[in-house]
C-alpha cells in the first residue's frame, strides 16, 4: 500500500519492494486530490487525468501521485463492493495503480483515463475472484433469513442493507458490475460501454435484467415496513 516515511515522502510498496517514491511536494498534491499544481506563485492549473499522464510520460514520475489521490477512493469501493473483503480491497486497489503505472505507456488516450483504470480495477477483480473459486450464492441461500411477519416492523437499516448486499452478491458478475457502476458510481451508460468495452445497448440490458433479478429477490421489502 502507500505509506509515509519519515521524510515525509511516499512509497507504493508490494510485499515490501518501492516501485515508486513521492516526495513532500508530491504528496501534498496528492492529498489535495484536485490535480491543482502550481510554482513561484502562479495562479493554480487544474490539470485533466490526461494531462497529468503526460506529465509522468515526460518525466515527472511524482505526478502520478496525483492520480493516485484523485481515484484511490473510488477504486477502493469498487473492488469493495465487487470482492467484499476490506483486505482484498485495499490490495487490489494497490495492484491497479501498479499496473496502470506499469502499462502507462500503453494508455492511447483513445478512452478517457478513467475508464481505462476503472478496467485495469475490474479485471484485477476478477483475478482475485478466480483465485477464491467465488461460485454464486444460490437464490435459496440468498433469501435464507427467515422473517416472521410479527417482527417486520422492526427490521433494521443494517438488516435490509445486508439482505441488498447478499442479493446483489449472488447476480452473475456481468450483471453486478453494471449495477455497481451505475447505481454505485453513478456512471452512464456509456462511460460503463467503454469500461467494460460493450455497446451500451448490452450495458442497459445487463442493468435492466440485474435490477429486475434484484426486485424480485427483494419482493418482500415491500412489506417489511
Amino acid at each position: 500500500m502507500i505509506s509515509e516515511s519519515r521524510d515525509g515522502s511516499e512509497s507504493l510498496r508490494r510485499g515490501g519492494f518501492i516501485f515508486f517514491r513521492l516526495s513532500p511536494s508530491a504528496l501534498r498534491l496528492r492529498r489535495c486530490g484536485s490535480g491543482k499544481l502550481s510554482g513561484n506563485g502562479a495562479e493554480d492549473v487544474v490539470l485533466s487525468d490526461e494531462g497529468i499522464v503526460e506529465r509522468v510520460r515526460n518525466g515527472e514520475v511524482e505526478a502520478f501521485g496525483t492520480l493516485v489521490g484523485r481515484w484511490e477512493n473510488r477504486i477502493y469501493r469498487l473492488a469493495l463492493r465487487l470482492l467484499e473483503h476490506p483486505e482484498d480491497a485495499r490490495e487490489v486497489t494497490q495492484e491497479t495503480f501498479l499496473a496502470a503505472f506499469r502499462k502507462l505507456h500503453q494508455f492511447r488516450g483513445r478512452a478517457r483515463f478513467s475508464s481505462w483504470l476503472y478496467r485495469i480495477a475490474l479485471n484485477c477483480c476478477y483475478d482475485r475472484l478466480r483465485e477464491r473459486r467465488v461460485e454464486p450464492v444460490p437464490l435459496e441461500e440468498a433469501d435464507g433469513i427467515a422473517v416472521e411477519e410479527k417482527v417486520l416492523g422492526q427490521i433494521h437499516k443494517k438488516q435490509v442493507a445486508e439482505r441488498v448486499r447478499r442479493a446483489l452478491h449472488a447476480l452473475p458478475v456481468e450483471m453486478r458490475q453494471v449495477i455497481i457502476l451505475k447505481e454505485y458510481e453513478g456512471l452512464t451508460f456509456e462511460e460503463i460501454a467503454e469500461i467494460l468495452d460493450i455497446p451500451v445497448s448490452t450495458a442497459k440490458t445487463r442493468l435492466y435484467a440485474g435490477l429486475d433479478h434484484l426486485r424480485k429477490r427483494l419482493e418482500w421489502l415491500k412489506d417489511a415496513f
